[in-house]
Formats: structure tokens, sequence, C-alpha cells
């Protein structure tokens, strides 16, 4: 009997096991196809019909990348931004959100409902007013205009994540330091900080790919070729004599590595930290 049920549970395992494996596949297959079209021979790119093998490899397509004239400017742009808008949301979010989960003040839940309402508002119905408030400023075609647009949008998302964080540390903690001595703020940076570090890790990651990797703003905001980010960059081989596939796809690789590395350095903590902000606050 053991034997007869152990077959139809080893079954199930074997087909969730192939569908993970089916599924792992096809989420990973633009990835593999990027890879290979940034590293086949020219002449393999426009292959009629395609080949899923590579006949041979060439690094040609990420030095003509890499060569452009705009390819240095556009990382230097694009980590200003990121850095800049991880920066500042994380400073102005963390100590939103601890007012937001350790402070009763009138107005707290239709603040964090107004932080939700915020994240559901189209990118698309907003470029227009944004680009005429920050021309009445003087912050059209400026890093700093950038940012200023991108914490609108990131912001809301950073205090609403780390307030959870928040709130499934135990106030006791921060209690027990101040009977020993310790000033509130001073109960915040030696004892809540650390414990929040996972936390601060998956902020920052989410707030940083969205910077690098976004585009519709920083198009419209930038008009100076040395100041456009990575996103735009690579735009640049699409031009009215065709599309340059091998060298997009190299720039799409290297677009797409800072990121990859800063996770690979971080992912233990953004694991830890996704599961301990998964409380109900």
């Amino acid at each position: 009997m053991s034997r007869v049920r152990r077959a139809p549970v080893r079954g199930r395992r074997l087909r969730a096991d192939v569908l993970g494996l089916l599924f792992c596949a096809v989420m990973a297959f633009p990835v593999y196809w990027m890879l290979l079209t940034a590293l086949r021979p020219p002449a393999d790119v426009r292959a009629t019909p395609p080949k899923l093998w590579p006949t041979g490899l060439t690094l040609d397509h990420f030095r003509r990348a890499m060569e452009s004239e705009t390819f240095w400017s556009s990382v230097r742009a694009s980590a200003l931004v990121g850095v800049g808008t991880v920066v500042v949301s994380l400073v102005i979010g963390v100590l939103a959100a601890y007012a937001v989960a350790r402070f009763a003040f009138l107005g707290r839940r239709v603040f964090v409902l107004a932080i939700l309402s915020v994240q559901m508002i189209p990118l698309a119905g907003l470029i227009i007013p944004i680009y005429l408030l920050l021309s009445e400023a003087g912050l059209t075609d400026s890093l700093v205009g950038v940012v200023l647009t991108y914490l609108v949008f990131m912001l809301p998302f950073t205090v609403w994540l780390l307030r959870g964080f928040i709130v499934s540390i135990p106030a006791e903690l921060e209690e027990a330091a101040m009977v020993d001595g310790c000033t509130r703020a001073g109960a915040f940076r030696r004892v809540l900080l650390p414990l929040l570090a996972p936390g601060l890790v998956a902020t920052s990651l989410y707030s940083l790919v969205q910077a690098w990797n976004e585009y519709v703003l920083a198009y419209v905001l930038l008009s100076s070729n040395e100041k456009q980010t990575v996103s735009i960059w690579l735009v640049t081989f699409q031009t009215s004599f065709g599309t340059d596939y091998g060298a997009m796809m190299a720039g799409a690789t290297l677009t797409a590595l800072p990121v990859v590395v800063f996770f690979l350095f971080v992912q233990r903590r953004v694991a830890a930290g996704l599961a301990a902000g998964a409380v109900k606050g």
C-alpha cells in the first residue's frame, strides 16, 4: 500500500518539476537570445531562419557599442540618476515610514491610503503636467529634475514597503534602549537601522532598477546628448537606415550588467528583506 501511495506523489512531483523547468526556460529565453545576438557574428544576426545555437562567437558588437560617442556619458548620467534616486528616497522614506509605523497621529490611515493611491496613477497621464512644472522651475534637461520626478513615483512605494519592515521589528527593542539611556534618535540609529538593513537593501534594489531602466520620462525631460541615460542611448542603434541588432543587444547586455552584479551581491539580504516585510501592519 505504501508503494501504491508513493507512486502518485512522485508523479505529481515530476509533473511539477517539468512545468517549473518549462516556465524557467520560457522566462530565460529572451535573456539567452539577447546574449546570443550580442555574441554571434554579424552574418548570423539576420540569418533566415534564425539559428538557435551559435556557430561562432565575437566581441565586435560590444566593441562598437562601447566606442559609440555617448556611451560613457550615458553611463555616468544613469549612475548619477540611479544613486541620487536611491539615496534620497531611502533617507526620506525611512523617516516617513518610521513616523507612520511608530506614531499615532491624525490622518495616518488617510496618509497610507494616499501612498497607495499614487501608485495607481498612470505615468502617461502625468508626463505633460510634470514637464510643464519642471519647465517653470527651470529643471528640464537637468538630471536633478529627473531625480525629483522619479522620487514622485519611488517615494510612495518606498514608504509603504519600509513601513512593513519597521512594523515587523518589535517596538520594545527601542523602548529598552531608551530605558538604558538612549534618546529616540539614538535608539533609531543604533537599534532599528541595523535590523532594518534587509529592508533597506530590498528597497534600494527596487529603486535602482526602476531609475536605471526608466525610459519615457528621461526621453521627455532630457534633450542634451551628454545627459541622456543608457535607456535612451540604446535607441541610437535604431536609425532610418535600419537597426543594428547586434550592437543593440550588446548595449542591452551592458545596461543590465550593473543591476545584475548589484543583485548578486545583495541577493541574500533581498530574500530576507522580502520575507520580513511581508507582514500585516
